[in-house]
């Protein structure tokens, strides 16, 4: 969209916050990024340049916006729309595969030479991966000045950077300020610290509207014990992160959601803030959603009494698999009790001072070494499990976010009793297809056939065509014509 610089200059000129995040606007006489909702005048048009990323205008030598923050944009739904090279290797960068593993990393996981991703990210984002990563590092640092009360040398190494010389260099550059002068500015704003020095409370903006009623209901009813709650107005949950482990609280706020992050090691903030996005579909598009469905007279009532709806992600693909094949033929109630009873019996005990959770999700790795005949299953899904188990602990089969979203289709429905309901249910919760459609979920056609859709399964897929690329949302508003749990906020 940043070549479209007629379209680029009206969304800034009438600060548009729909455009946070598509693209950045470069102010040439002040050397200074923004983003499009940027409350300060806008500057003449002559004197804007546009830029698809941030990384892109920090590498121009601009340096972000002290007023409309331009790092803490949402980010582009682009990059969880598709699964082209691009887009993965984007979601990979922000989950931190590139300061752990370095760009050969990145190339490894994706199957590409370094040299291609470099030029094809540079072509979609003007930014190659070193950049990418590096712009990621700066953010995550002004997190971590702003939030927790970390000496700057112990900053420097929790958000990725080799030397205090380079984090430094790199916060000065990029916010116009030092460290300690960023620290201060931010003091100014807040009155409270945070109580420890592994936690970190933020605000993870969106682009409006968020229905969050079915988005928080679903998370919170299918919810595990142990791993997962709903306390106080908030959704909780354990998480397996590259370094430790990390507890997330997400509240849902007027114009944000709250997050607090427990963290053992803070050199993971970055992935457990893009798996916290990931989980709540923050970085949608939900007018190009919402327009596209309501362009069908059936669902266009849906549409009109809920807009925004969110696909409720995982911060875990693996661990959401595995759920998945657990909620074959069963009760939401019944699905909670099996994980339950893994989670206690195989999971990593965690400590959770502000609630109830207990342990983190047994690994692949931890239940594939199982004895199958100790899971209280039928037998034929204990062979599923296992199998399932199996081929994510040896990482054959990858959910994760650089994943080939049709290759690891293929892989699953190549698993012994997996069928069309949860290859298309891990698709869409696990891998974030935002296309995957459950056309013989029994709810789904329960829904379709009180609308006056058709409700055999290949039909019904017909009939969802004209809702491509969008159907995960049109699914999201076919359940909410139930009365369940899922379909509302806990009280």
């Amino acid at each position: 969209m940043h070549n479209d610089v007629d379209r680029c200059v009206r969304a800034v000129q009438s600060k548009d916050a729909r455009f946070d995040g598509w693209f950045f606007t470069a102010v040439t006489t002040t050397r200074i990024y923004c983003r499009p909702s940027c409350p300060v005048v806008p500057p003449k048009p002559q004197n804007m340049t546009f830029y698809p990323s941030a990384a892109a205008a920090q590498q121009a030598g601009f340096r972000a916006c002290k007023r409309c923050r331009p790092d803490a944009s949402p980010g582009s739904p682009r990059w969880n729309e598709r699964a082209d090279l691009a887009a993965r290797a984007v979601r990979l960068i922000a989950d931190g595969v590139v300061d752990r593993e370095g760009v050969p990393g990145l190339g490894a996981r994706l199957g590409y030479s370094t040299r291609q991703i470099e030029r094809q990210l540079v072509a979609e984002l003007g930014a190659g991966p070193l950049a990418l990563a590096r712009a990621q590092r700066a953010q995550t640092a002004r997190l971590l000045i702003e939030t927790t009360p970390l000496p700057m040398g112990e900053v420097a190494f929790a958000a990725g950077f080799a030397s205090i010389r380079a984090f430094n260099d790199t916060v000065r550059e990029v916010f116009g300020l030092s460290p300690s002068e960023l620290r201060a500015r931010a003091a100014g704003r807040t009155r409270s610290a945070p109580a420890t020095t592994g936690t970190v409370s933020l605000r993870l903006p969106y682009r409006a509207p968020l229905f969050p009623d079915n988005l928080f209901g679903h998370l919170a009813a299918t919810g595990v014990p142990g791993t997962e709650e709903w306390r106080e107005g908030a959704y909780r949950c354990t998480m397996r992160l590259p370094n430790g482990h990390g507890i997330a609280t997400l509240r849902p706020a007027d114009g944000h959601i709250g997050c607090r992050l427990a963290l053992t090691d803070l050199r993971d903030l970055a992935a457990a803030v893009s798996r916290c996005r990931r989980l709540l579909d923050l970085d949608a598009d939900p007018e190009a959603v919402d327009g596209l469905l309501a362009g069908d007279p059936l669902l266009a009532p849906l549409v009109e009494r809920a807009p925004g709806r969110r696909v409720p992600h995982t911060v875990d693909p693996a661990e959401f698999a595995l759920r998945a094949v657990l909620g074959q033929q069963v009760s939401t109630a019944s699905a909670r009790t099996l994980a339950a009873r893994l989670v206690t019996a195989h999971g990593t005990p965690v400590e959770d001072p502000e609630g109830g959770l207990t342990h983190l999700f047994p690994a692949p790795g931890d239940l594939a070494a199982l004895d199958p005949e100790t899971l209280a299953m039928p037998r034929t899904r204990r062979r599923t499990f296992t199998a399932l188990a199996a081929a994510l602990a040896s990482a054959e089969l990858d959910l994760g976010p650089g994943s080939d979203w049709q290759r690891a289709r293929e892989q699953l429905a190549a698993l012994p009793g997996v069928g069309p309901w949860t290859v298309e249910t891990i698709a869409m919760r696990a891998l974030g297809d935002p296309d995957a459609f459950t056309a013989t979920d029994l709810g789904v056609r329960l829904a379709a056939g009180a609308l006056g859709l058709p409700t055999t399964p290949a039909a019904l897929t017909r009939r969802s065509r004209a809702w491509q690329p969008w159907r995960a949302y049109a699914v999201q508003h076919l359940w909410a014509t139930g009365d369940h749990a899922i379909n509302r906020l806990p009280a």
